[in-house]
């Protein structure tokens, strides 16, 4: 779901905005009791949009969302998640989308045949 990319020139894993967006994001899922599934990947090609995430599933479309904040904005990421989730095509109406949604799609790319 996140990009692993290293900010800067550290390329420890504290330093990584998806690792610390992951971490923030299973966190608040927690907190919530809510169940998203989340894989983190070692790179999205997206080098200048670190914070990355993807949303996919089996027969949806899938938005590539840059841009996030590690540290703000999870709430935002984790409805856009839900929102995706109750699509029926994975296509989430811009009304509908959360402003990270709205503001940071790099990609949306069509399901499989």
């Amino acid at each position: 779901m996140s990009s692993a990319c290293p900010a800067g020139t550290g390329r420890s894993r504290i330093s990584r905005p998806g690792a610390r967006l992951l971490d923030a994001l299973r966190h608040r899922l927690a907190e919530r009791n809510l169940e998203i599934p989340t894989e983190p990947v070692e790179c999205l090609a997206v080098c200048k949009r670190p914070a990355t995430i993807a949303l996919a599933a089996q027969g949806k479309w899938t938005y590539v969302i840059g841009d996030l904040d590690p540290q703000a904005g999870v709430d935002d990421l984790i409805d856009s998640a839900l929102r995706f989730g109750e699509s029926e095509n994975g296509i989430v109406a811009w009304k509908d989308r959360p402003i990270c949604f709205r503001k940071g799609v790099v990609s949306r790319t069509p399901p499989l045949p």
